[in-house]
């Protein structure tokens, strides 16, 4: 509307001062013709990038639970792509296009290579050899109090990870999950008591072909592999339990990390997976970490050596 008016295109689009977007866009691809574009250029130094892209991007996507359900959440996305060295820059605005292309499709892990071949294409596969994106939400799950038996809801932080690279693409899918831990050392070595701590686990698992570990079932894994759960209201009759539990359940920051291994190798859903356990010590300065990396070899579970720090 301008000045009361209706205002057509068209193509039955216009921008709120009632002008073409269409000759809006021919315009500006013109004028995009005539500037020079530095990124295009060659380098002579020689050095490849590993990683060159953008982090922190806000953006609210929509994914599927175990239940079919769509569930919109607020993400922080990180794309990169490699360059090669002869090479000077990328266009950066490029990740935002093929970003904005998914504001409103559901993303399954076909969509995240779809999204990351889109990325390949528009970036220019002469110039890049492999493409990335790291997607962190909060991923809302009701949970029950042990006794009252109360219904709450947990914020878990979650992630996905697509790599495409030399044509193959990855998915990997990632939590950080809190438990309580009691010390072994610290109950068998006092007259009272046993000192106890919160502990972070962070797991990136990569799924067998065909096969899918859902979210929930990945958080309810590694819940069940501390002292205790941890819960987010706790009546006295829930906390009594929480605390006689762990009490009854101690263990090390590395008895927990070779659990959550044992627990995923036994899936049958999974080929290689990740782990870093950290607990937030209660009586130190510093905070006790274990990590565990493992793949399948064949038929065989085994240390994976190139584990990266997670």
């Amino acid at each position: 509307m301008v000045n009361g008016q209706e205002v057509k295109t068209t193509n039955g689009s216009c921008s709120p001062n009632g002008t073409d977007i269409k000759k809006q866009q021919e315009d500006a691809a013109k004028l995009k013709a005539t500037l020079p574009d530095l990124q295009r250029t060659v380098d002579d130094r020689g050095i490849s990038i590993n990683r060159v892209g953008v982090e922190d991007i806000d953006f609210l996507l929509t994914i599927t639970n175990k239940q079919g359900d769509k569930i919109p959440v607020q993400a922080k996305i990180d794309m990169f792509t490699s360059l090669r060295h002869q090479v000077k820059g990328i266009n950066m605005s490029r990740f935002l296009d093929v970003l904005m292309e998914w504001k409103d499709e559901v993303l399954t892990d076909q969509g995240v290579e779809k999204l990351l071949r889109q990325l390949w294409e528009k970036m220019g596969p002469k110039d890049v050899e492999d493409t990335y994106i790291k997607i962190k939400f909060k991923y809302f799950l009701h949970k029950m109090t042990p006794v009252s038996k109360l219904d709450c809801v947990v914020a878990h932080d979650c992630f996905f990870i697509g790599v495409l690279r030399n044509n193959n693409f990855h998915m990997n899918v990632g939590a950080e999950v809190l438990v309580t831990t009691n010390c072994p050392c610290s109950k068998a070595i006092s007259k009272y008591g046993a000192h106890g701590q919160r502990s972070r686990c962070t797991v990136i698992i990569r799924e067998l072909l065909k096969k899918r570990f859902w979210l929930e079932d990945l958080i309810a894994l590694i819940e069940k592999q501390g002292s205790c759960e941890i819960y987010p209201l706790l009546k006295r009759v829930d906390e009594k339990y929480v605390t006689e539990k762990a009490y009854e359940n101690p263990k090390f920051v590395e008895d927990v990390s070779r659990d959550i291994a044992i627990a995923l190798q036994e899936t049958n859903l999974i080929r290689k997976f990740r782990i870093k356990v950290k607990n937030e010590e209660s009586i130190h300065h510093h905070d006790a970490t274990a990590y565990v990396a493992r793949k399948l070899w064949g038929s065989t579970w085994v240390k994976d050596q190139a584990f990266g720090i997670i």
